[in-house]
């Protein structure tokens, strides 16, 4: 007679079953910092495409990947790690920066929350800019970072130009910026912008979203010597 397992033991033995191929752990591994498109991730672990297509297809059965449609080109798709599928989960090796810059279109959003949530969990040094720039932070950025203990209030939006260095770790937060930023090592996350809604949901979710990306990558970054 076989076991009733728990849906939960069940659902976590597919999660563990899924990793436990070293193809598909590179592309976790490979998305535990950024996302990245299927192309992207294909040139990163040299797999041809469809044995690609096969491990990314078991990935996201598991609940461990999910795909959402570029805002800048939506012909792309991005593919992203769940982070509730799996707790604890952390890169093999430490990245080194000596200041983390956050980058978006208009640097009205989703680039200063971002660097306003780096501040407050590391003491690496950290920065905002975007490709072209806004005249100001957008309100719902204010209200949403103010509900939270964090301020804005000083924060004016700045070009890439002006801001990032060559010995930055840069993290693109949208989709446009990482697609219109010439070729080059940095982290994408394919955060929504919560402009385009202008809810307090959108703005809230965007948070919550970069949030916990922002807790994932101040554990694996240490500061350059």
């Amino acid at each position: 007679m076989s076991a009733d397992w728990h849906p939960d033991l069940v659902a976590r033995a597919r999660v563990h079953a899924a990793l436990g191929e070293p193809a598909r752990l590179a592309i976790v591994e490979l998305l535990v910092l950024g996302d990245a498109s299927p192309s992207e991730v294909g040139r990163a672990t040299g797999l041809p495409s469809n044995l690609l297509a096969h491990h990314l297809k078991l990935l996201e059965q598991a609940g461990l990947v999910r795909r959402s449609r570029s805002e800048g080109d939506h012909r792309r798709t991005y593919l992203r790690l769940h982070a509730a599928a799996f707790a604890g989960l952390t890169p093999t090796s430490a990245r080194e920066a000596g200041r983390v810059v956050f980058v978006c279109s208009r640097n009205s959003a989703r680039s200063p929350l971002a660097a306003a949530l780096w501040a407050k969990r590391s003491r690496i040094p950290t920065a905002s800019a975007g490709l072209r720039p806004a005249e100001r932070v957008h309100p719902g950025a204010v209200a949403v970072a103010r509900a939270h203990g964090l301020s804005l209030a000083r924060v004016r939006p700045r070009s890439i130009e002006d801001v990032v260095r060559a010995d930055d770790l840069v993290v693109a937060v949208c989709d446009s910026a990482h697609e219109q930023l010439r070729a080059g090592e940095r982290l994408h996350w394919s955060v929504p912008d919560p402009a385009a809604a202008g809810t307090d949901q959108a703005f809230a979710a965007a948070f919550a979203d970069l949030a916990d990306r922002v807790g994932r990558l101040a554990a694996a970054v240490r500061a350059s010597e």
